[in-house]
This record gives C-alpha cells, structure tokens and sequence, in this order.
C-alpha cells in the first residue's frame, strides 16, 4: 500500500489493527512515499476503509525481507540448557562447551552481565548450590523479575529458581481477600511476596530457617512495599507450635523432604483450611503415597482430608517429577 510519507506512521498503525501489515519485509520509501508491505490483498471493504484513511494505492512492489536474528541455536550448531535468575545466566560447569556457552550468553541476552556454572547440586539445610564464574562479571547477587515483584537473592546463599514462576502464579488464584498463609519454607520471598502484593490477604506468615535468606526476604518486603508479611526466621516444625489452628492456606514448597513437616503442617491449618503439599516422586508412584502420608499426618490428631488437586509441576529427573498436592484439612 503506497501512502504519502507524512500519512505513513496513521496508516501503518490502522494496517497491525487490521492484521494486514507483513513484518518480515522492510517498509520502502522513494522519498516522497512510503511502500508498506501487506500480508495480502485485502478485500473490496477493506480497501475502501483505508482509501477513506487518506491518500492511498494499492500495487504490487519487490521488498527486502527483514534480516532474521540469528537463535542461540544458530550461535552454537545446539540448544544448551540453562537458565537466567536477573541478570544471571546458569548452566552446568561440568558441559564440555560451558566457556563457550557463557560467551554466546552474553552476546545473545544483552541483560545477562554473568554465566555462572554449577559445580554441585542443591545440598545442604539451606538448599544451596556452589558455583564457578564461566563469563562476564564475578557476582552471585542479582534482582530477578517475576509478576510485577522484585527479588533480590545471592544465589551462593539462598536457593531461587524461576522455573516456577507459573506455579506460584497458580497459588495466587487459591488465595482469598482476608486469607491467612503460611508459607514454610519462604526462602527469599517468591511465594509470600507475590501473594501479599496481589491477593490482598490478611497476613502472610514467612518462615525460613536460612539466616541469609530471611534476610533477603526483609529486603524484598521493602522492595515490593508489601507490609503484611510477618517474618519469622527459625524451623517450621517449631514455629508451627505458635500459630497452630491460624491457617487458611499452608504452602509447603520443600519437595525432598516436605514430609517430614506435615504434623507441623497440619497443626498450623484451620478447619477447611487447604495445604499446598509439593514433592518429589517417582513415576510409579505419584500422587498415592503422598496423599497417604499427609492422610496418616492428619489422623494422628483426628482429623480428615479430602484432596482437591493434584498436578505434575515439571519432570525433575529420569522418572522423577515434582508434584503438587492441594489437601483441604478438615
């Protein structure tokens, strides 16, 4: 379509409305006109609507196609795996090609500053990982964006994945006005943040027992402006002593070992009250035997469930995926 130069950037817009403008060609000019590439022909009503736009011609013209950005796939002959935390990069230090990788990173995602390569898995009480620097700049901190909330986190201190950004999104569609929470295991805050910050709960209860995650999470309470958060820095099992019968929901996000919590999380949950089991389970058995530990966990204070959801989160390892279990408590 051929419009006059000072009617192009109307008629360009009113032809992405219309679906009509291609744009995998390049926009010509001799200039006094603009040539914008359509997709097609449009139709007689379609062409009177833009002809009542201004001054318009529809005829046919050779354009240059837009230069494809080359993939990271393209930069590398493969797909690596890996994932960015802020401005962060993560991959495994032990792939034969991690130097190369951690340069093409930099260069495909201009907001990456660092490619960190993990030397272990996820060990310890504090659920950490130890890392090597493979490019860029030697740093493990970093702000991470998720949802409209901001998450400051030392990856060599407190364990954070965006991996399961979805799933928490998820939680938050659970979550009632004037709801009590009690997250468990909150590490630097993905699930209570983003719960206090748009759900509008009473109070979300945040517990952790890393001394250096709870002080991220201090931070990025003031971060998000959130200010009912309650921050409680010691072992769920304990705590759960306080706040016994207060919870509408209890998220349980420990999935090697939320097992050995569930008394403890039971106590914490009110009659009705829905706890957010995950765990890590073998495909042979994925559901039935957590369902029946949190069964057993309830009836040893006389008390029933009934399962209201269960879902496979991701596949964690060969045969093995990370679950979550939502059981009302009554």
């Amino acid at each position: 379509m051929k419009v006059p130069k000072d009617q192009g950037e109307p008629n360009r817009r009113v032809l992405i409305v219309m679906e009509l403008l291609d744009s995998s060609k390049k926009i010509a000019s001799n200039g006094v006109d603009l040539f914008l590439p359509l997709v097609r022909e449009p139709t007689d009503v379609e062409m009177g609507n833009l002809r009542n736009l201004g001054d318009v011609e529809f005829l046919e013209y050779q354009f240059e196609e837009h230069e494809k950005a080359p993939t990271l796939e393209d930069l590398l002959g493969f797909m690596p795996h890996y994932e960015v935390i802020g401005d962060i990069a993560l991959i495994e230090a032990d792939d034969i090609d991690a130097f190369r990788i951690g340069e093409e990173l930099l260069k495909f995602h201009p907001h990456v500053n660092t490619v960190l390569g993990a030397t272990s898995p996820v060990v310890g009480e504090f659920r950490v990982r130890e890392f090597m620097l493979i490019a860029g700049l030697d740093k493990t901190e970093t702000i991470h964006k998720e949802y409209g909330c901001r998450y400051a986190v030392d990856l060599a201190k407190a364990y954070f994945t965006p991996r399961l950004s979805t799933e928490r999104e998820r939680i938050l569609s659970w979550i009632k006005p004037d709801d009590v929470i009690v997250d468990m295991f909150a590490g630097v805050g993905p699930y209570s943040i983003l719960i206090a910050k748009k759900a509008n709960p009473k109070k979300v209860i945040a517990i952790d027992k890393n001394p250096a995650a709870v002080e991220f999470l201090r931070r990025n309470i003031d971060l998000n402006s959130v200010e009912n958060v309650e921050v409680i820095e010691g072992d769920a099992n304990v705590e759960a002593q306080r706040f016994a019968g207060i919870a509408d929901h209890v998220i349980m996000n420990l999935p090697h070992n939320a097992y050995d919590f569930l008394d403890s999380a039971v106590k914490l949950t009110r009659p009705g009250g829905i706890i957010h089991y995950y765990g890590m389970t073998h495909e042979d058995d994925l559901f039935d035997g957590s369902i029946g530990l949190i069964g057993m966990a309830a009836k040893r204070t006389g008390r029933m469930i009934e399962v209201l959801e269960k879902r496979t989160i991701r596949s964690y390892a060969p045969h093995q995926y990370n679950i979550c279990i939502e059981i009302r408590v009554i």
